[in-house]
């Protein structure tokens, strides 16, 4: 895990400079993977919770959030039981909070502006089985994630005026009309009205979408759907 740990250079990932302290996102991830106590635990999350990751007295939160994600999902499954729920409350502090308007979007193998908290709960969904069987704490987070939902399109139907998205669906849409961000060959646009037309069944992730207003053309297979309230989130 230490070796996981370092392999970051901490001080390159963006954050802001007042309140991003990469140090501290570096000793606290060591402390609370090393952690064998409460107390340890504790220490450990208040390194990255007082600006390491996050900065919890005024509900911020960092890219190096994103980064972190995984190698705290991987304390919560080996570390100490006390280190697990710190490690989950953190992560689960740092879909709720707020990122500095210059600093909430990171890079991913789907897109290079996503928000942090869509990164973040695209990191915890495959753990999902691990994190049912750590009780509450874990089946908290997967509902916490399920929020910042992510659609793939696979393919496109023109329909009347609007556009039929067949593709997969990742997290909870609710039902009704929502904007979503567009992101696409590099470049991220506003989708003003999406509709959940048929929802996932038997444990299937495939949906399909209404996007109202758009062509198929504009919307390529591989091109990935998000929840606009997420981009707009700014602390």
């Amino acid at each position: 895990m230490g070796d996981a740990i370092d392999a970051v250079d901490w001080s390159a990932i963006p954050g802001h400079p007042e309140w991003y302290e990469p140090a501290r996102a570096a000793l606290g991830l060591r402390a609370l993977a090393d952690a064998t106590n409460l107390v340890q635990a504790a220490a450990a999350g208040s390194l990255l919770g007082g600006g390491g990751i996050l900065h919890g007295h005024s509900a911020a939160v960092f890219p190096a959030a994103a980064v972190a994600a995984p190698l705290l999902l991987d304390i919560a499954q080996k570390g100490h039981p006390a280190a697990r729920d710190v490690a989950l409350g953190l992560i689960d502090e740092a879909l709720s909070s707020y990122p500095h308007d210059e600093y909430r979007r990171v890079t991913t193998s789907y897109s290079t502006a996503v928000p942090i908290c869509c990164a973040i709960a695209q990191q915890v969904r495959p753990r999902s089985a691990l994190l049912i069987s750590m009780g509450r704490r874990g089946k908290t987070l997967i509902d916490s994630a399920a929020e910042h939902w992510l659609f793939e399109i696979a393919e496109c139907a023109a329909d009347s005026q609007d556009t039929a998205a067949f593709g997969t669906l990742a997290g909870r849409l609710p039902s009704g009309k929502h904007a979503a961000e567009l992101h696409a060959g590099g470049t991220v646009s506003l989708l003003e009205e999406v509709v959940l037309e048929y929802p996932p069944v038997d444990g299937s992730a495939d949906a399909c979408l209404r996007l109202r207003g758009r062509h198929p053309a504009e919307l390529p297979p591989g091109a990935v759907l998000l929840p606009a309230e997420c981009g707009d989130r700014v602390h």
